[in-house]
């Protein structure tokens, strides 16, 4: 079980993991929450049908890591022949009316990571095993998605041939520690995806 997740009698998962590493996935889900920004609840007004109707933003996002992870929906190579303006337009009216439920959903990933981590009984050298319900299961894999996502876009990570160019950086690159970072959440990731699996 160390380093991978396994199935759980019953559904769900579990997996080994020692102090470092608790506390580097922790870190990490807490700076993803910073990044997400709070929700529209610690914002609105005293009523509480004005968040049910709150719009969110309209323009893409500044900052690469959040374009990575709320990308605009009507653009790039897949979408049908529009002009760039009937692009922007939809992007524009769907970023409106879904981002806060989409921010609100990596929140909550994010939040039950931690929760989880917080929650572990460690063992005599600090380690402890992870034991999720099949829900958390899906949590931290959605959780895990976003933030290889996030680590991928400071890294620059476009496509298959960027990764491969990860493993062959030199020991004194200072994005090292990042990369490993990515690779060892990517493994993580891939185990739990294999016990979810039916």
């Amino acid at each position: 079980m160390p380093g991978h997740f396994e199935p759980l009698p019953g559904g769900g998962a579990a997996v080994a993991l020692d102090e470092v590493e608790i506390s580097i996935i922790r870190s990490l889900a807490v700076q993803l929450l910073e990044l997400i920004g709070p929700g529209p609840a610690e914002n609105a007004p005293d009523d509480p049908l004005a968040e049910l109707f709150a719009e969110g933003p309209s323009e893409p996002p500044s900052d690469p890591v959040l374009q990575r992870l709320f990308p605009d929906a009507y653009s790039g190579p897949d979408v049908e022949a529009r002009s760039p303006e009937e692009q922007r337009a939809h992007s524009s009216e769907f970023r409106r009316f879904t981002e806060n439920d989409l921010r609100a959903g990596k929140r909550d990933n994010a939040l039950t990571v931690i929760r989880s981590l917080d929650a572990l009984t460690p063992a005599g050298d600090g380690g402890a095993v992870l034991e999720l319900s099949p829900a958390q299961s899906e949590q931290w894999l959605r959780a895990l998605n976003d933030l290889r996502l996030a680590i991928g876009a400071r890294l620059d990570v476009v496509d298959e041939e960027d990764t491969e160019l990860l493993y062959r950086l030199p020991d004194e690159d200072p994005r090292k520690p990042m990369v490993l970072a990515y690779l060892w959440l990517g493994g993580l990731q891939e185990t739990l995806v294999e016990t979810l699996m039916p």
